[in-house]
């Protein structure tokens, strides 16, 4: 992504929710200068969990009205089946004064925005967009798509294009696009941690020590995704490329081929994909 400076948010950001995602979504936007955490607003169910927040400036709470009251746009990111209690807490903890109308991002897995929408429907002017970002935008390679509500509006939009393309690539999409999409960018890297840590044991198993086995196994899955993005020539292609008749590569990928990898690799993406869906079913 490089050194780009980005112009700072005049609106605070809000978490519900203190895990992993938020993490990841705040340190992003704090690293590139877009907020600092002196405007961040996070609460979760336990203070001691959000310590390393509060040590780092953000304001934290167990009331997640605060947030909402505090914050302009707020990322819901608690687990999909813990939505029902945090919104019940959100309501219990609103004070009494008016709320100016209020963006609501959310990072639920499976949750459709139609529920989300009317789950926040008692809060006047409430907009929903939803979004499916990856862990990798820590490192600033995330990859990360939303969809915008019925109510969101094109600032709403812009707004959150801003703060999530400093995490990597961002891109709107049709909201039935999203849970595949989750599948692929969400779960992914898991997916691709495994194939990392296969090629690894496989160095080790020929000698490579572990340590430079995993260095070497990452580099080459990082320089191969590198190809892949930079030349913009088709996989197949590249593959060939690296395929000398009668050779060592051909030889491996006869072997992978045989093991199944492509119809394993197809089929955690349905799995993972199906998964989602039946989430977001399960709170109907």
């Amino acid at each position: 992504m490089g050194d780009m400076t980005y112009i700072p948010l005049s609106e605070k950001v809000g978490f519900i929710g203190g895990g992993n995602m938020a993490t990841a979504i705040c340190e992003a936007i704090v690293k590139k200068g877009l907020i600092s955490y002196n405007k961040v607003y996070v609460s979760g169910p336990h203070l001691h969990n959000l310590s390393s927040w509060k040590a780092k400036g953000a304001h934290v709470t167990i009331e997640n009205g605060k947030v909402v009251e505090e914050s302009d746009v707020i990322f819901l990111a608690v687990k999909p089946h813990i939505l029902p209690i945090a919104i019940a807490n959100m309501y219990d903890t609103l004070s009494d004064k008016p709320i100016k109308s209020k963006l609501f991002v959310s990072i639920l897995a499976g949750t459709p925005i139609e529920q989300l929408e009317n789950i926040l429907g008692q809060l006047e002017g409430s907009r929903v967009i939803r979004a499916m970002p990856n862990t990798p935008m820590l490192v600033g390679e995330g990859c990360t798509v939303f969809s915008p509500g019925q109510r969101a509006t094109d600032s709403d939009i812009e707004l959150v294009h801003r703060i999530l393309t400093v995490t990597g690539v961002c891109k709107e999409v049709p909201e039935s696009l999203i849970n595949p999409i989750g599948a692929l960018a969400g779960s992914g890297p898991a997916f691709v941690y495994l194939v990392i840590e296969a090629l690894a044991d496989g160095g080790v198993k020929m000698g490579i020590p572990r340590a430079m086995a995993i260095e070497f196994a990452a580099q080459t899955v990082f320089g191969s995704a590198k190809m892949v993005k930079d030349t913009g020539k088709h996989t197949g292609q590249l593959k060939d490329e690296v395929c000398s008749p009668g050779g060592t590569t051909i030889t491996g990928v006869h072997a992978l081929e045989r093991g199944g990898v492509r119809a394993a690799l197809m089929e955690a993406i349905e799995c993972a994909t199906k998964r989602s869906e039946e989430l977001g079913q399960k709170k109907h």
